[in-house]
């Protein structure tokens, strides 16, 4: 027995293999349980985690895919699930992350998708499914675009074996590039199609219009009667309309069908009545009204109008497919960054293996000029590092043994030996591709104004367009202009232009961002980003070079300078903070003894303490001294003048007293003045936060002109500052790259997380910073202000352009030949101003 997997006929079985007749999926075979079995696989609509709750009133249906709630409404009975564009208002964009539509609206079911099916959308929704660990050995994956079974993948194209969807390509790391790509292969075939439909509608509109050319129309009377130039001109229709135009037919009919209205309802009822009402006109022109036949006894045919109108769809269509290869070029371009191979040492031999044959802790040699496979940290040897690519930084950075590479980076100079930390998906350029992805797929909050005006778009078209015919035809007598006039009126209208406004914007946005190592999750975060006027920063890494420098060494007690730091050194081995990084390498550099340590623990915002020859020792700052309960008896002004001269100050006890005391300084980056100088010029706020004492946050305040700052903070300060400049009406971003910043990078309106911090504090954050400093934040800014201003740009000319076009349609002053090529200027318009963002320096 076999039976539908979304039950779309209730518990209704078949005893023949197939597919469903509401839905299209595949049938699933039953067990003797009466049990769907999936060959091995468990599918109780749970496949490896990803929960799937069905809801089978009024075949609503519901999936949940790792807490991403896809709705897909089958409004009556056409289910028919493929990925032609939004045919089936079934969008695959991530709804309700954490119970929140991507839309940004609470309540929404997730079905605030775009009404518009042009082939972008096809292009977009079609495109491959990035997996970086999925190569095999002709570099060719195929998945289901609704992942049924996980990430599992096929070598060969086909239907997916559980609901029957065609598969898509899988893009990966090393694969090797055979051909065109989908979207490349879609453009052409558009092409063809484009090339075939002009061909063949020049001489229709020579033979229809020539009749109206003085001179020209004799000519054509002699070659033909009227009725022999009509069979010519519908003849030479006929591969247009069911061959080039065949899909511009198709997706009108399901859009009536699914009741998802767009603008292939408009220009399929357009041309198709009028190529319809041409043939009856040629065939059987005596069923018509005297008053509408002409002299030769034929009524007014539109053979040319219908060709011309679809050829310039077409050409819109085929423009738009280019554009999508554009738009998606970052993806592309950041693909290709990495090599298809990496020389492996194994076994004291170097040897060149495939890209996904890299495994962690792998020896990898890189040459002068070569690309960098995957990321990790030099062992051996030094080299000169062009990251340009990731950070958008341009200057090359040197890199030496114990620093970090990133995967997709080229060795400019030098030759060295790394040792692979992080590969396949689990690297920087992998996560970058993955960002781009679901941010370009994502909804900005200001689509939704198009999205609901859309949905009553079509509809009041159509009134338009048959209240055109019945005033031109009851009221004024002229149902020939009648005709001629609601078919412009359908023609020109463009809902198009209002789906492409927004997102294209957005991809685009996104992609300029990848390039200058600006990582946007979602866009709302770009629309939020805008909207910034005061930005919270922590001052280590952020606006210093987080690689701190040891100052000095002074004792208070009868222990010497090197002993005080032999102290201190033991107790920070244990820990990975700069600071104490740095007292750990001066201790080496002066070849001071490091003693093991026992019961060592860090103390968040005040230090850490750590046990040897049964003492307890400890290095912190004054909260530490709080902490311990221990008395302050030293130099407090000569502290405090270190500290004004921005050096860092920490004391070095046992568990009775101040024994000495450690300074470092952490020097202010390069590029931290102009950035505060541009964020200033777009009237934001910068306050610093930090763990550091007072002395020495104003001293760096003070230098870079910062408008506030909070010294001797902890990570819960950081959390109610946030909270306390949202109550005071301020839309705040939180910059961090700790997990004790996570918090504070969640509550804020716009988190931000640096590119060298945790993993938690990225995933709180809705935009990550590769290079991670203060200039990448100015430059998010400038971004988003880019972005929306297009954004506001393409909305404005879309509604601008079909509040001026459908009345002069309506009025009879647009020739429906006029207003295809007017519909075609506008989504080429939307597409050419979101393309300029490209252009436009960060």
């Amino acid at each position: 027995m076999y039976q539908c997997v979304m039950k779309c006929e209730g518990e209704k079985k078949y005893n023949n293999p197939g597919k469903c007749p509401i839905c299209g999926m595949k049938l699933v075979k039953l067990d003797e349980n009466n049990k769907m079995s999936h060959e091995g696989h468990k599918h109780k609509m749970n496949h490896e985690g990803h929960e799937h709750k069905m809801n089978h009133e009024g075949h609503e249906h519901k999936m949940n895919h790792e807490g991403h709630e896809h709705k897909m409404n089958h409004e009556g009975h056409d289910h028919k699930m493929n990925h032609e564009g939004h045919e089936h208002q079934m969008s695959y964009d991530k709804h309700n992350q954490n119970g929140v539509c991507i839309c940004g609206e609470k309540d929404c079911d997730g079905s605030c998708i775009n009404n518009c099916q042009c082939s972008y959308f096809d292009a977009e929704i079609n495109k491959s499914v990035f997996i970086p660990e999925k190569i095999n050995s002709n570099g060719k994956n195929y998945i289901c675009p609704m992942q049924c079974e996980g990430e599992k993948t096929y070598p060969n194209p086909g239907d997916c074996p559980i609901c029957g969807m065609h598969m898509t390509e899988v893009i990966s790391f090393g694969a090797q590039e055979e051909g065109d790509d989908a979207g490349v292969i879609a453009y052409k075939l558009m092409k063809r199609k484009f090339i075939t439909s002009a061909i063949l509608s020049l001489p229709i509109l020579f033979f229809a219009m020539g009749e109206l050319i003085p001179g020209l129309d004799v000519i054509i009377e002699n070659m033909f009667s009227r009725e022999v130039n009509l069979i010519v001109q519908f003849i030479l229709s006929i591969p247009v309309v069911l061959y080039s135009s065949r899909f511009i037919f198709s997706k009108c009919i399901k859009s009536i069908i699914n009741k998802s209205l767009n603008m292939f309802t408009l220009i399929g009822i357009g041309t198709g009545v009028a190529w319809i009402f041409s043939i009856f006109a040629t065939m059987m022109p005596g069923i018509f009204p005297k008053e509408i036949l002409a002299s030769n006894g034929y009524p007014p045919v539109y053979f040319e109008t219908t060709v011309i109108v679809l050829t310039l769809v077409i050409l819109g269509q085929m423009l738009e497919l280019l554009a999508h290869t554009k738009t998606n070029s970052a993806i592309k371009e950041l693909l290709n960054l990495v090599p298809a191979t990496a020389i492996v040492i194994r076994n004291g031999e170097e040897i060149e293996v495939n890209l996904s044959e890299v495994v962690v802790d792998d020896n990898i040699r890189v040459k002068p000029g070569n690309k960098i496979p995957v990321d990790g940290k030099v062992i051996e040897g030094a080299g000169v590092v062009d990251e340009s690519m990731i950070s958008g930084e341009p200057i090359p950075v040197e890199k030496s043994i114990g620093e970090k590479v990133i995967g997709g980076t080229i060795n400019t100079n030098g030759s060295f030996i790394m040792q692979a930390l992080s590969v396949g998906g689990d690297t920087v350029l992998a996560r970058i591709i993955t960002m781009v992805n679901e941010a370009s797929r994502s909804k900005a909050p200001i689509q939704k104004i198009a999205d609901k005006v859309s949905g009553y778009f079509v509809p009041v078209v159509l009134l338009i367009s048959f209240s055109t015919l019945l005033v031109w035809g009851l009221i004024i007598g002229k149902w020939d202009v009648g005709v001629v006039n609601a078919i412009s009126v359908l023609i020109i209208a463009c809902p198009c232009a209002l789906g492409l406004a927004t997102p294209v914007s957005i991809m685009v946005g996104t992609g300029k961002g990848a390039k200058h190592g600006i990582l946007i999750k979602n866009a709302k975060a770009i629309e939020q980003m805008r909207k910034v006027n005061t930005i919270l920063v922590d001052k280590t890494g952020t606006l210093t070079l987080g690689k701190p420098m040891f100052k000095r060494v002074e004792t208070f007690s009868s222990y010497t300078d090197s002993e005080i730091l032999s102290i201190a050194a033991a107790v920070d081995s244990n820990s990975e903070h700069p600071l104490a990084q740095a007292i750990v390498n001066e201790a080496k550099n002066r070849k001071v003894k490091i003693v093991k340590t026992l019961d060592f623990e860090s103390i968040t915002g005040k230090g850490a303490v750590a046990k040897f020859d049964n003492v307890l020792y400890g290095v912190g700052n004054k909260k530490l001294l709080e902490y311990l309960n221990i008395n302050s008896n030293f130099d407090k002004q000569k502290i405090e003048k270190m500290q004004l001269e921005g050096q860092t100050v920490m004391y070095v006890v046992d568990e009775k007293e101040v024994l000495g005391i450690v300074s470092v300084s952490d020097p202010i980056k390069e590029s931290t003045p102009n950035a505060v100088k541009i964020l200033h010029d777009l009237n934001v706020k910068i306050i610093m936060l930090t763990g550091d004492n007072k002395n020495t946050a104003t001293s760096v305040a003070k230098e870079l002109k910062i408008d506030d700052f909070k010294a001797e903070c902890l990570p819960e300060d950081k959390f109610e500052k946030v909270k306390e400049l949202q109550g005071l009406g301020e839309f705040v971003a939180m910059a961090g790259d700790g997990i004790n910043d996570s918090p504070a990078i969640a509550q804020a309106n716009v988190g931000i997380a640096m590119g060298t911090g945790t993993d938690v504090a990225m995933e709180s954050s809705d935009i990550t910073l590769v290079k991670g400093d203060l200039i990448g934040i100015a430059k998010s800014k400038m971004l988003s202000n880019l972005v929306m201003k297009n954004i506001k740009e393409n909305l404005f000319f879309a509604f601008v352009y079909n509040a001026i076009g459908i009345p002069i349609a309506a009025f009879g002053f647009l020739n429906p030949i006029f207003a295809g090529l007017a519909m075609t200027f506008s989504s080429v318009s939307v597409l050419s101003n979101a393309l300029r963002i490209r252009r436009i320096k960060l």
